[in-house]
């Protein structure tokens, strides 16, 4: 009845008269302004700022009944935070107490500001028991900060002891948890440098490496243990080691199954995402099937890794030859509901995964008619040869991708003079606007097709390309998801399917 009493106390005293939250109630009442603001929000009708004042009050942003809406309706979102559901079939134990532990600790703050000690000390030991059970350190540490003092207060030395001696270890695992992450955050702050091979940054990694492993034999952390399976992941990765990528992934999966109260869907798909990149840089499309289908079980469709993911699938179908799932993985994702809301980039991506496809279809079509079966839409071939191709300077890649089909179709229409202006156009860009050190693989093939454009795009009479080959080979394909690394079809693979196109 104690606890009672202080909450009533508190609740009484500091109330308000409506908890403005956003439930399944409120989003009846259709005629409201807050429920037209979030109907249009949810729906992508917003753009910006301007767009929703244009729309609900006919006016700018800067108008005050605007500005007065927005504030209101981000204090409604944030209050309904603390209403979430949790207890989706999709999240897992873990998550489910790691959500409710954040939200009983704000409340035990709440208690401890208004003086309500002995109400934010019981739920501090109700949240300590859950906190222990999956080894929240920072939970344990908060907590028993707060029921040491209580001890203390009152005199009582034996729980004083027990709360002492269990905050100094989970401060020591606490402590730990930080340092793992940053020695994670030091190897992914880098991850995209273009000089990977930095030897300053490869020592870093192998640093960072052997210290999270020293970390996990000290502390039975899953923080830690997370921080060292992702570490070791990107250092293989970085070292072109796929295999290696692969085992360190399993071992997380094999992890979370030996300590399945630790296991969350989220771990489990950022292990499965670098499982998938690796796939596609080994062109295994079996496992990499496999994988993915075992991903989507738990990826929120529409979501950003769900995008991601679907994008390194559809890479690993086209690398792997596999011309008819990536039609299908193509056709999952320009029709989500979600697609047109990607950022402007990442829509270009899927629309030049279109063009290749459209090449693809026109390529081996009359050989496979389930390839023109599969076809979303009819790819219409004159209006994208008649197409500038004009990308900004920075996505200069998107640019000479497209130029690339257009020369691959201009070939298969035996329209080899429109074949050498594209040839020239690539040429041009890689004189001007391509540092060899940093776009070698594309900049070698551009010269590839150079020596085929001087042999009249006949392949009996090309010569000079070894070392140009050479250089693909001693620097192979590595995608990290950076524009300048895509390659649709890798560039080995192509010159070898345009020679034969060109032999027949």
């Amino acid at each position: 009845m104690k606890n009672l009493l202080e909450l009533a106390r508190i609740i009484t005293r500091r109330k308000v008269r409506k908890i403005e939250i956003f439930d399944s109630a409120t989003l009846k009442q259709k005629s409201s302004k807050f429920n037209e603001f979030y109907e249009a929000l949810t729906s992508g009708k917003f753009k910006n700022d301007r767009d929703a004042a244009k729309m609900l009050y006919g006016g700018t942003p800067t108008e005050d009944k605007y500005r007065q809406l927005k504030s209101r309706f981000r204090k409604r979102l944030l209050n309904t935070l603390f209403f979430l559901d949790i207890n989706q079939p999709s999240a897992s134990n873990y998550e489910r107490a790691c959500f409710t532990a954040n939200k009983e600790w704000a409340q035990i703050r709440i208690l401890l500001q208004y003086d309500a000690r002995f109400s934010a000390a019981q739920m501090a030991r109700r949240l300590l028991t859950v906190a222990l059970k999956y080894e929240f350190a920072d939970v344990v540490v908060n907590c028993t900060r707060i029921l040491r003092e209580l001890a203390a207060r009152e005199g009582n030395a034996r729980d004083f002891e027990e709360y002492d001696g269990l905050l100094r270890k989970f401060a020591a695992i606490f402590q730990a948890e930080l340092e793992a992450e940053a020695h994670y955050q030091r190897i992914r702050l880098d991850y995209f440098r273009p000089d990977y091979h930095n030897p300053e940054y490869q020592q870093l990694i192998q640093q960072s490496c052997n210290a999270l492993v020293a970390l996990s034999e000290q502390h039975h952390s899953p923080i830690i243990f997370f921080n060292m399976f992702m570490a070791w992941a990107l250092r293989f990765e970085l070292e072109h080691s796929f295999v290696s990528v692969i085992e360190v992934c399993e071992r997380a999966e094999d992890y979370y199954k030996k300590n399945s109260r630790f296991f969350q869907a989220s771990k489990q798909n950022a292990f499965l995402f670098r499982k998938m990149s690796a796939l596609l840089h080994l062109r295994d499309f079996s496992k990499g099937k496999t994988t993915a289908e075992k991903a989507f079980k738990t990826l929120e469709a529409g979501s950003d890794l769900w995008f991601d993911f679907l994008e390194r699938y559809f890479l690993l179908a086209m690398h792997s030859g596999h011309y008819i799932q990536a039609l299908a993985i193509h056709r999952e994702a320009v029709e989500h509901a979600l697609f047109k809301k990607l950022p402007l980039e990442v829509r270009e991506r899927w629309n030049i995964f279109e063009a290749w496809l459209g090449y693809i279809v026109e390529v081996y079509g009359q050989e496979q008619p389930v390839l023109v079966a599969q076809q979303r839409k009819q790819f219409r071939v004159r209006r994208f040869l008649e197409d500038p191709v004009l990308y900004p300077r920075h996505q200069r890649m998107f640019t000479i991708q497209k130029v690339i089909v257009q020369m691959l179709f201009f070939l298969e229409r035996n329209q080899h003079n429109q074949a050498a202006t594209c040839v020239d156009r690539l040429r041009s860009y890689a004189r001007r606007q391509l540092k060899k050190d940093e776009y070698v693989r594309v900049v070698s093939f551009i010269r590839l097709l150079q020596q085929l454009a001087r042999a009249d795009f006949e392949p009996r009479r090309v010569n000079g390309t070894e070392k140009y080959l050479a250089r693909l080979k001693e620097h192979p394909f590595f995608y990290r998801g950076l524009d300048y690394e895509l390659e649709v079809i890798s560039y080995e693979q192509l010159w070898e399917m345009l020679l034969e196109r060109l032999s027949r």
